[in-house]
């Protein structure tokens, strides 16, 4: 009867084992589904789209909530999957596993979720696979019974976050990354979204999305600082390991120039000296161009750089949000 009774316990003490491991691992997935996911992030793609919809009420007086929504979901879905085949891919190359301790930093080694542990690569290709099909029903939604030209914007935006790692084209280990992400996160995503909430596309949304993409660029462009030597070892050839970090300083200047010669651009050509608004951002700008010059070998004075390049994105994205709302209620 003992003998019974110890089996028994047995059982029940296996199997309540079982159940507490198998909760501990779907924990475990979702922290690492969020980790991947990353919403603090996803302000990159948030600026574009509040941009495109408030110029979409500042010059039509339009603005639908409900397909807002569906825009919204969309692209972070999309953005989600992007990161999810970066992530993949970059274990796989290594670059991700390359990245020496003291070169750790919040803007270095990718979401870090394989590294860790927290995701396997076949969770990871799975979150993948879900959120880009996702991401893509959106699109097929709005086209359907919203807006069918906006076809072509989202064909060009799947296609962009898919390559941007994934063979034949991988972008991003190609010195193309730069490139992807300035023209997704600035022309796709402003004119998609205000294709969808106006029907029209003027000249004038176009030349707003120009310091948007460039902004953006530049973030990406000097947070590959950090994983410089690791990305050559993984063999992703960004432009900043091809240019090395010294040159590519110039790069980053000339992109923040870019970037504020493009808003007088836009000033000129509309009249909306509203737009002026953007310059908010620029002495934050110029912090940072002086210290990625002066430390852009010294990675942990450099994180400064990488902060003040997201901060100077974030002002300047709210700044021209603004000055589209102004631009029709004044």
């Amino acid at each position: 009867m003992c003998s019974a009774n110890a089996v028994i316990l047995s059982w029940e003490q296996e199997g309540e084992s079982s159940m507490n491991q198998k909760k501990a691992q779907k924990n475990n997935f979702w922290k690492g589904f969020w980790q991947l996911a990353d919403p603090k992030i996803w302000i990159a793609s948030t600026v574009p789209m509040g941009l495109a919809a408030a110029m979409a009420y500042g010059l039509e007086g339009v603005f639908s909530l409900y397909w807002f929504a569906w825009t919204l979901l969309g692209i972070y879905l999309i953005e989600i999957g992007k990161n999810a085949i970066n992530e993949y891919v970059d274990y796989q190359s290594g670059v991700d596993r390359f990245v020496a301790p003291d070169k750790q930093t919040p803007f270095s080694g990718g979401k870090k979720t394989i590294v860790q542990g927290k995701l396997t690569l076949q969770q990871t290709s799975l979150i993948a696979v879900v959120t880009m099909l996702g991401g893509c029903l959106s699109g097929v939604i709005i086209v359907l019974f919203r807006e069918p030209a906006v076809f072509w914007i989202g064909l060009a935006g799947v296609a962009l976050a898919s390559f941007y790692s994934l063979p034949p084209f991988k972008f991003c280990y190609r010195g193309l990354g730069e490139l992807a992400v300035g023209l997704t996160f600035g022309p796709l995503i402003v004119s998609g979204t205000y294709l969808v909430q106006a029907g029209t596309l003027p000249v004038e949304v176009i030349l707003a999305s120009l310091p948007i993409g460039l902004i953006i660029a530049n973030v990406l462009w000097i947070n590959q600082y950090p994983d410089v030597e690791a990305d050559a070892m993984g063999n992703k050839q960004n432009l900043v390991v091809r240019l090395g970090k010294e040159k590519s300083i110039w790069i980053y200047r000339a992109l923040f120039a870019a970037a504020y010669l493009s808003i007088l651009v836009l000033v000129l050509v509309t009249g909306n000296i509203f737009w002026l608004l953007t310059f908010a951002g620029l002495p934050l700008a110029i912090r940072a161009v002086k210290v990625a010059s002066r430390y852009y070998d010294n990675i942990p004075r450099l994180v400064e750089a990488n902060a003040k390049t997201i901060q100077t994105y974030q002002i300047t994205g709210a700044a021209m949000i603004l000055a589209a709302l102004l631009s029709r209620l004044l």
